[in-house]
């Protein structure tokens, strides 16, 4: 391979690894994404290969900075940044040009660091989606730790007034399960629920349906074992849209990880009415994943007031309930005694 090329790699994953570091910082300490800081030593794995591929000491060889042309050419823009996630994504931008860059000038002479380059390239449009389009919304999710599933045949009162209690309970995210619903009406509460949860700053979760999410604007779309994999799921509501999936089994855990879906569920942790399983995932069920992943873990199924501890010490950090809640006298208070039980006031 010519000087020059050699040049234009080395010079490019030098991009690529300074990008990569920025990214990582941020993620780490601003986002505090245990997951997504798991993305960028993939991205870093992609980019040892390529260095593999072509040779690192061959590259470091052919460095010459001294008679580097563009080494003191800056634009006004590129020394001035305005926040934290405006430097991120210039970050994001010099990754993936430098990723471009690798995967056309490798090709002509090495065809498997052209291959890495497009690894690397295709990895990091994903990871920018997750970092800057659902930032903000995984770092809301973390925060949840009462998530409530309304079906109006299970409400005590009427379902919106049953939510708002529950709301005022300390429930930080809704999930709006209406399986037998006509899609007009589906819409139409999906609106509703919308504006209620705007107006308290709780995130708003649509069961099945990504085309309803996209509709009502809502912030995450659930899907089960049955429903869309999560990677048209999100295609339908949208990158910007969190996609949470239910798990039963271990080998479910394990599958649905591979799908890379923002949160993961697991249950039934005891015996539920709501949803039954020929499966009980139970407590031990999320005690063993709990290692496998730095995505947020929601224990679903069965769980009351008197069994949140059991839960918790299996390493629960966000319940999600329906009877429990919805069906009660007071579902103000039976959120506010979950969120006790969890230690969380």
């Amino acid at each position: 391979m010519e000087a020059e090329v050699l040049r234009i790699l080395d010079v490019n994953l030098n991009r690529a690894r300074e990008g990569l570091r920025v990214i990582e910082d941020y993620v780490r300490f601003v986002a505090d994404d245990a997951d997504a800081a798991g993305a960028v030593k993939r991205c870093r794995h992609d980019v040892r290969a390529i260095v593999a591929a072509l040779g690192g000491d061959t590259l470091l060889a052919a460095r010459d900075i001294v008679s580097d042309v563009g080494r003191d050419v800056k634009t006004a823009e590129e020394l001035r940044r305005e926040s934290v996630e405006d430097v991120v994504r210039a970050a994001f931008g010099r990754v993936s040009e430098a990723a471009r860059a690798l995967g056309e000038y490798g090709k002509l002479g090495s065809p498997e660091a052209a291959t890495a380059s497009e690894t690397l390239r295709y990895r990091v449009y994903e990871l920018e989606q997750r970092v800057v389009l659902r930032g903000t919304l995984r770092r809301r999710f973390r925060d949840v730790c009462l998530y409530v599933l309304v079906t109006e045949a299970m409400c005590g009162r009427p379902w919106l007034e049953t939510i708002a209690a529950a709301i005022r309970g300390g429930a930080g995210c809704v999930q709006l399960r209406e399986k037998q619903l006509d899609d007009g009406e589906l819409l139409r509460r999906a609106q509703q629920l919308r504006e209620l949860t705007l107006s308290h700053g709780v995130l708003l979760a649509i069961n099945d349906r990504p085309d309803i999410a996209k509709l009502a604007r809502a912030d995450i779309v659930h899907v089960g074992q049955d429903d869309l994999p999560v990677r048209e799921a999100r295609r339908i509501a949208g990158a910007g849209i969190l996609v949470g999936k239910s798990t039963h089994t271990l080998e479910q855990f394990d599958a649905a990880l591979a799908e890379e879906p923002d949160y993961l569920a697991v249950g039934p942790m005891f015996p539920s009415g709501t949803k039954p399983q020929p499966h009980m995932a139970g407590p031990a069920t999320l005690a063993a994943v709990r290692g496998r992943t730095e995505l947020p873990l929601v224990a679903i199924g069965g769980i009351t007031a008197a069994k949140v501890s059991q839960v918790i010490a299996a390493g629960a950090r966000c319940i999600a309930v329906s009877a429990a809640v919805i069906s009660a006298d007071d579902p103000e208070a039976a959120a506010r005694a979950i969120r006790a039980g969890m230690g969380a006031g």
